[in-house]
């Protein structure tokens, strides 16, 4: 049976059983953005680039014994950001939110960051996270320089730097919806693959060698897909994997070894049985959509 969606919302919380809320500091130059599943959620991940940042990422493992997530925090604030998980911890313990330990609930928040210390007037901590935590909701979820993305600049390959963002977007798949969300924090250009248009930067990085140095300001794209179709953690990182392909299809280059580049994938859908036609599909749909979330995070250099 189709779970009800909303009729105007075109974001991730589109999707059933998630949750979205945003923390950002009042100069909006750091911030994290929080996405809960209050009911759980099953996950998948791939590691894109080689200059990640995160915590807890093994629950991400199919054969790892809690199954499910709670909450995934992503921050600003470079190492130091991956403190804003405790604060989702707290919260989700005062809710009674947790996987049952038969000494308490305990929940599983993975955490991913962005390094944004270049240009942040604070760092994102755990009482950020459990602002965050605090503020989410089902309505749609807010983009541009809010929560993660506040601190996030682009592209930084010649070392210039512009404003980056948060973006997200929606699709329904027949029965089903898939939500992306990404943080856009790379060293590479932007561009729109279904017009070729350049959004910020010129991807002429293939030129030169980066002029990043000793002012290395830092780089990361983020996304989050979620869904409510029922796929297993081994489907959902096949999901992931094939998500990544809409990064490398807008952010020229991508998976640098200057980026932490990361696709996490989660559904909240009941147990089920997706053949791998179907997952094939959602696949396509997914990367299409971690597209759109990417250029909606830049929206404000579009015309």
């Amino acid at each position: 049976m189709a779970q009800e969606r909303p009729s105007d919302n075109f974001t991730l919380t589109r999707v059933p059983g998630v949750l979205v809320g945003h923390w950002t500091d009042q100069a909006k130059s750091t911030g994290c953005t929080v996405l809960l599943f209050p009911d759980g959620a099953r996950c998948g991940a791939v590691q894109l680039g080689s200059a990640s940042g995160t915590r807890e990422m093994g629950v991400f493992d199919p054969a790892h014994i809690s199954g499910k997530v709670h909450g995934m925090c992503l921050s600003g604030g470079s190492a130091f950001g991956l403190s804003t998980a405790d604060g989702v911890v707290e919260f989700l313990e005062s809710k009674g939110i947790g996987f049952d330990s038969g000494h308490g609930k305990v929940p599983i928040v993975p955490a991913a960051i962005i390094f944004d210390l270049a240009t942040a007037k604070t760092r994102p901590n755990a009482e950020s996270g459990r602002l965050a935590a605090e503020a989410a909701s089902s309505a749609p979820v807010e983009q541009g320089r809010v929560g993660a993305g506040a601190g996030a600049t682009v592209p930084k390959w010649d070392g210039g730097r512009l404003p980056g963002g948060l973006g997200s977007v929606a699709q329904d798949v027949g029965e089903y919806v898939i939500g992306a969300l990404a943080v856009v924090n790379a060293v590479g250009s932007i561009r729109d693959p279904e017009t070729g248009k350049w959004i910020a930067g010129d991807g002429k990085a293939h030129l030169e060698p980066p002029k990043i140095g000793a002012d290395w300001a830092g780089n990361t794209t983020l996304v989050c897909v979620v869904t409510n179709a029922p796929l297993d953690s081994v489907q959902l990182t096949v999901l992931a994997r094939m998500a990544g392909a809409g990064i490398a299809r807008t952010v020229y280059p991508a998976f640098t070894p200057f980026d932490g580049d990361g696709m996490y994938a989660f559904s909240t859908g009941g147990q089920g049985n997706v053949d791998r036609g179907m997952l094939a599909h959602f696949g396509c749909v997914t990367s299409h959509l971690v597209v759109q979330a990417i250029i909606h995070a830049l929206s404000m250099f579009r015309e």
